[in-house]
């Protein structure tokens, strides 16, 4: 599409394939008053009129008109549905030779006498409902509806007149294994069927064994249509299925029919199979750059982008990846994904994707992004959102060419794929981010506490030399001569020391003076207008504005009681100052007469202040123990418990593992090891400690289960303990064991990560188990592995850039595929291609064939409308089979020399 007025409009309805509610087997008024003996007046208009607008309530937007050997009915039902989003086929139904009822089915466009020639093949001339039979048997009406350019359905197989029950023996073997015998109508499900019906639909019973089954567990397709005769017939579930189709029309019904495992759903399984509680990209949009005016609607479901070499299939990824603001996992994908954003997209471009968003934040929302500059969230109204695209978004994923095969060579990072699959602890998580804070706290606490405790022992160990030689002087009789200035020191130290115990608490005012008043930008109106729990959330802004009240209330009276505090301290030292002068005078008085006598009393003085400084001290180096001694009991604890976290995350890991282990059962199998990364000890140990440590780091990432409390107590214990441990040799030992405390600390805070172990089954499909680690692989089958891994369920939409580069081609037949039409139920699925497989056996909702003009660099692409659609529309079919086939003749080429 090209068009400009377009890009700013989102179709209601996605693009592509979508189910559609069909009832099949729609009578006119004639058939109800002739077979149901109805007394339905004789207005066919009106019978029409009614039965269109029941359709219109419940959504049945596919109505085929199948009245018994009569096409007389057909008009007054297209005129009826005209304009109203339902689509009318014409048909009829007939009576087999043998007494099989079989419904006629034709484009919706096939005029009344074409249909009553058609009619005329079968031998049924006269006009009017009729119970006649056909000229031709049960066989040969299905091949002449076929080759008349319509489809048939062989109806209510199961009872009176149907094949199942009108045939017998080896006749109804070949009815049943005809290759034209597309479709069967059933009550209800196959599961609820008499079991001996129930074998052979559902291909079991090898008598009746169809060589190409349709789907899975079904021999052919089977829908509910049972007969339509007045309105409140299309409230019983027997008379409605859904039909998935990119075009309504019989080439529509046909894909249908072929692969009804994707594409048709009873109506007993329980309404619309749509589910709308899965994010779901909606159409993604380019302003400038290479894909100028292009924009693509997509399908909820599985997106399909074809096109030849530098068609932009490679720039609609990354582009989808550039405006959701994700990184690339692999180097070379980043590599990769910045240029195409600077060569390709260029400075400039404008971006616009529009999704409709699960949770947490449900609801519709549009990301744009301009290069170079951030994403932008805007809501339904067009406002700007203080959302993010990983919020709306946060478990969408981005695969660029060749990145599954860069993530399979690191093991952390197919873990952090299999994370996805855990079932998170919201309250683990919450109390391990604060045990990482607290023992953080409690290392810096004790490393600050043993600085302060090493530097009062550097000066209490000069004490007793001081105390030496005070005793000295003290023995010449100075005490007695300077008694009361050394009284006087004694006090100016017990002032100071009023003074001191009052700054801590200053310090803590300024502390909280700096947290006032309580920032609650967060709560406001606007910051919580997108939320559903807004009225709720909305409470703690008055909290906090209470909170923040009584501590501003709280924080004056402090200041007010420290400035007291600062005036009666002042005012005990104006009282105590006549007593310093008057002492100070008579020690001026006193040291001048000892000068005259060669005895230094400024010394004995100067050592009596010393030590009266020091002595404190003693009490401080208490306390400090007694500090240290609490914060390592506190930090042990807290290591015990971190310790104990780690441990309970893992069981969660491992459980992810054995529960995506069991869902791949036969394909993958999934091990986890514990701590199995060790990249950040290494790196730690060589940043904080290094040396020649290389022997040591072989053996520590050797260690089968490496505990980091038991490898730093042997780090404690010295080199000897060490090495009984762990077979080091000496130097490095000696290294490890002389780390310092801030190191060790350090290591005992680590996390290792845990890593990842795939193994794929490399045999064949019905063979015995080969099991191979990823290391054992071929790319091809390493890639495998993962994406089976991603393709697992998800509510966020799987974006992948040419998957089969790096796949083989029987794992994407066998492996990928069945998967893919799995979950893409659930989960949309947006993929770029050269492999016919992913999207004819995938039966991708909508294919997008781009169409280059130039090289990237300097060209565009663009994708033209009749290029966007399902299998079932023609001008896609033709575009795989030429892209993706090399044409019509050489897929016919290679099926004649593969004898198919």
């Amino acid at each position: 599409m090209t068009a400009s007025s377009e890009k700013n409009t989102r179709p209601s309805t996605p693009a592509g394939a979508v189910f559609h509610r069909c009832a099949l087997q729609v009578n006119p008024l004639a058939y109800a008053k002739k077979f149901r003996g109805q007394k339905a007046g004789d207005n066919g208009r009106a019978h029409a009129e009614a039965i269109v607008s029941k359709a219109a309530e419940l959504n049945v937007s596919v109505l085929a008109i199948t009245d018994h050997n009569d096409v007389g009915g057909v008009s007054h039902f297209q005129e009826a549905a005209a304009g109203r989003g339902i689509t009318v086929f014409p048909g009829f139904e007939l009576t087999s030779s043998e007494g099989i009822h079989v419904l006629c089915i034709y484009e919706s466009n096939t005029d009344k006498s074409r249909l009553e020639r058609f009619l005329g093949e079968f031998g049924i001339h006269e006009p009017g409902s009729s119970s006649s039979l056909s000229n031709q048997p049960f066989q040969d009406i299905l091949g002449t509806v076929r080759r008349q350019g319509g489809i048939t359905i062989a109806a209510h197989v199961t009872s009176d007149n149907g094949l199942l029950r009108v045939l017998q023996g080896q006749a109804r073997i070949r009815a049943w294994q005809s290759e034209d015998l597309t479709a069967i109508q059933i009550p209800a499900l196959v599961d609820g069927l008499h079991p001996s019906y129930q074998s052979i639909i559902t291909n079991e019973n090898p008598d009746y064994g169809r060589p190409h089954p349709a789907g899975e567990r079904l021999a052919v397709a089977a829908v509910n249509a049972h007969d339509v005769a007045k309105p409140e017939d299309l409230d019983q579930p027997s008379t409605t299925c859904f039909i998935k189709m990119s075009t309504v029309g019989i080439e529509g019904l046909r894909q249908a029919f072929l692969d009804p495992d994707s594409r048709v759903r009873l109506s007993p399984e329980g309404g619309a199979p749509v589910s709308d509680d899965h994010a779901v990209l909606q159409d993604l949009s380019w302003d400038s750059g290479f894909l100028d005016g292009v924009r693509l609607p997509l399908n909820p479901n599985l997106n399909v982008l074809v096109g030849g070499r530098g068609a932009g299939k490679s720039t609609v990824v990354e582009s989808l990846r550039y405006v959701l603001g994700l990184d690339p996992l692999g180097d070379e994908a980043r590599k990769a994904h910045q240029g195409i954003v600077q060569h390709v997209l260029r400075g400039g471009t404008k971006i616009s994707l529009s999704v409709r968003s699960a949770h947490p934040f449900s609801g519709e929302y549009r990301i744009e992004r301009t290069v170079p500059n951030p994403p932008v969230v805007r809501t339904v109204t067009n406002e700007i959102s203080n959302l993010s695209p990983e919020d709306i978004l946060p478990r969408i994923e981005v695969y660029g060419q060749h990145e599954i095969a860069e993530l399979t060579r690191s093991r952390q990072k197919l873990t952090r794929l299999l994370s996805r699959f855990v079932k998170t602890d919201s309250s683990l998580v919450a109390r391990k981010a604060e045990i990482r804070r607290n023992l953080k706290k409690t290392r810096r606490s004790i490393l600050e506490t043993q600085a302060e405790l090493e530097e009062l022992e550097e000066r209490l160990a000069t004490l007793p030399g001081l105390q030496e030689t005070l005793s000295r002087y003290e023995a010449s009789g100075l005490e007695e001569l300077l008694g009361d200035r050394s009284l006087l020191v004694r006090e100016e130290r017990i002032l100071n020391a009023i003074s001191e115990r009052v700054e801590p608490f200053r310090e803590r005012l300024q502390d909280l003076r700096q947290e006032l008043p309580i920032h609650r930008e967060f709560l406001s109106a606007k910051s919580l207008e997108e939320l559903p729990s807004k009225d709720i959330l909305s409470d703690g802004d008055n909290i906090l504005k209470r909170l923040s009240d009584t501590l501003e209330q709280l924080a004056s009276g402090f200041e007010k009681a420290l400035k007291r505090a600062d005036r009666e301290i002042a005012a005990i030292r104006f009282r105590w100052e006549p007593h310093r002068r008057d002492v100070n005078a008579s020690y001026e008085k006193t040291l001048r007469e000892l000068k005259e006598s060669a005895v230094d009393g400024a010394e004995f003085i100067r050592l009596r202040t010393e030590i009266e400084n020091l002595r404190p001290l003693r009490q401080r180096e208490a306390l400090l123990r007694q500090l240290e001694k609490e914060l390592v009991e506190r930090r042990h604890a807290l290591l015990v418990e971190w310790e104990e976290i780690k441990a309970a995350e893992f069981r969660l890991l491992a459980a992810a593992a054995g529960n995506v282990g069991q869902r791949l059962d036969g394909r993958v199998q999934v091990e986890v090891t514990a701590a199995g990364n060790r990249r950040p000890l290494v790196d730690l140990l060589r940043e904080r400690v290094g040396g020649r440590l290389a022997s040591a780091i072989t053996i520590l990432q050797e260690v089968p289960d490496l505990s980091l409390p038991d490898f730093v107590q042997q780090c404690r214990g010295g080199e000897e303990a060490l090495r009984e441990e762990y077979p080091m040799t000496p130097a490095p030992a000696g290294l490890l064991a002389a780390a310092s405390e801030d190191t060790l600390m350090r290591i005992e805070e680590l996390e290792l990560p845990p890593i990842t172990i795939l193994r794929l089954n490399t045999a064949a499909s019905g063979e015995s188990p080969v099991w191979r680690t990823l290391e054992e692989l071929s790319t091809g089958q390493k890639a495998t592995a993962v994406l089976l891994l991603l393709l697992l369920d998800s509510d966020a939409p799987l974006i992948v850039d040419q998957p089969e580069d790096d796949l083989d081609n029987r794992f994407i037949t066998e492996g990928i595929v069945p998967r893919m039409r799995e979950e893409k139920r659930r989960r949309q699925f947006i993929f770029s291609t050269h492999n016919a497989n992913i999207p004819v056996l995938g039966d991708a909702e909508l294919i997008l064939g781009l169409t280059p003009a130039g090289e990237a660099v300097r060209g565009s692409a663009r994708v033209e409308p009749q290029h966007m659609g399902s299998i079932d529309d023609r001008a896609v079919q033709e575009l795989v089979e030429e892209l993706l086939e090399g044409g019509r003749d050489a897929f016919e080429t290679r099926r004649r020399k593969y004898g198919f």
